[in-house]
């Protein structure tokens, strides 16, 4: 039988202790970013080569697999047309779950043909679909982070370019795979203005199969001071989400953000409430309906928009949500922990602080010749 008491295992997981962070030794030699610099019909230096060869692939540390949450709990997707709900396997509707994209909690899975969901009721199975969160984590990065990287958003596997700005070749040598982590040593531009980034000697991916990884502008509070304590910036363009200790960038993931008319708001926040699970719903009647039973991890800093946890989607890296910022499941509990471990301002408040910007227009080419 699986029956789950969900306040007591929220409470329980609070008490997790904010992760620390692995520290690395320097790498050799330091990344110099003109030591690559891309010239066309020019080789690619030595100097570059050995840079390539000291560097070798990412090893970061990864931010752990929540297995409480993704192990104990059991996500149903349900509809999209109405679903009734029942007293007991069988018996009498007591309510309807709404036509729309929605997710329900089992709590009870033992009988073959119905399921128990959060609140008692009872559902047919043949109307439910179990659904597997993504394991994808983000990772810690080290004191001597020096050079930008980017993970795969690529599906459907692709060989790297051999010179940027022409289509991939086995020549390359490397095939994409999703959320590889690949470093960028050097970028060129094609005539269109998207950006290519080299990846390894010979092996050029367009920015468009990837989400780069870099620092982010420095917000500035309301006093103009330069924001301190733990915040995050998220990058709309790049649909990455970098944590900070002050200046110090500690943590880096993949997010998912609002789709063309869900927008997510730019501008400087503060998480005002943080809740281990809770429901959301909206749109009811609408075709962009919704109601998730059980969210994770949530983090209100901008009205109903959270960062959370997510689990009917492994598509980070684009956008996907109605305006809140959707994390993976492990990566929202790595920050749910981590913030909640701030140090207090002087009213016992814990202040932290969500920065929401674009580094470009999303799914338009960055260059200033773009297009012509």
């Amino acid at each position: 039988m699986k029956r789950f008491a969900l306040a007591l295992a929220a409470t329980a997981l609070l008490t997790v202790s904010a992760p620390t962070f692995a520290q690395d030794e320097p790498a050799s030699p330091v990344f110099e970013p003109g030591v690559c610099a891309y010239e066309e019909g020019t080789p690619t230096t030595q100097d570059c080569l050995d840079l390539m060869t000291a560097r070798g692939k990412l090893q970061f540390d990864r931010a752990p697999i929540d297995g409480t949450t993704i192990g104990y709990y059991s996500f149903y997707k349900v509809g999209p047309d109405p679903i009734n709900k029942y007293d007991a396997p069988g018996g009498n509707i007591v309510g309807e779950i709404p036509a729309g994209f929605n997710f329900v909690t089992a709590m009870n899975e033992d009988n073959p043909e119905w399921l128990q969901i959060r609140g008692g009721q009872w559902i047919s199975r043949a109307t439910a679909t179990i659904v597997s969160p993504s394991r994808f984590t983000g990772v810690v990065l080290p004191d001597n982070w020096d050079q930008p990287f980017a993970w795969v958003l690529d599906t459907t596997g692709i060989w790297s370019s051999t010179i940027p700005g022409v289509e991939g070749t086995q020549e390359s040598g490397y095939l994409t795979r999703r959320y590889d982590m690949v470093n960028i040593y050097a970028e060129a531009y094609d005539s269109e203005g998207w950006r290519w980034y080299m990846i390894g000697p010979n092996q050029w991916l367009k920015q468009t199969f990837v989400a780069k990884v870099q620092p982010s502008p420095h917000p500035k509070d309301a006093d103009e001071k330069d924001v301190t304590g733990r915040w995050v910036a998220v990058d709309l363009y790049e649909q990455t989400l970098i944590a900070y200790e002050d200046d110090k960038p500690v943590f880096a993931t993949l997010i998912a953000s609002g789709l063309q008319n869900f927008d997510t708001n730019e501008g400087l926040f503060n998480i005002w409430a943080r809740l281990p699970d809770d429901r959301m719903s909206g749109a009811t009647g609408a075709p962009s309906a919704y109601d998730l039973q059980s969210v994770p991890w949530v983090m209100y800093f901008d009205g109903s928009i959270s960062l959370h946890g997510t689990y009917w989607h492994d598509y980070f890296g684009y956008r996907r949500s109605h305006g809140c910022v959707n994390l993976s499941i492990s990566d929202a509990r790595w920050i749910f922990n981590w913030t909640n471990g701030a140090t207090p301002e002087e009213d016992g408040s814990i202040m932290n602080y969500v920065y929401v910007f674009s580094s470009g227009k999303y799914g338009e080419a960055p260059h200033g010749f773009a297009n012509g």
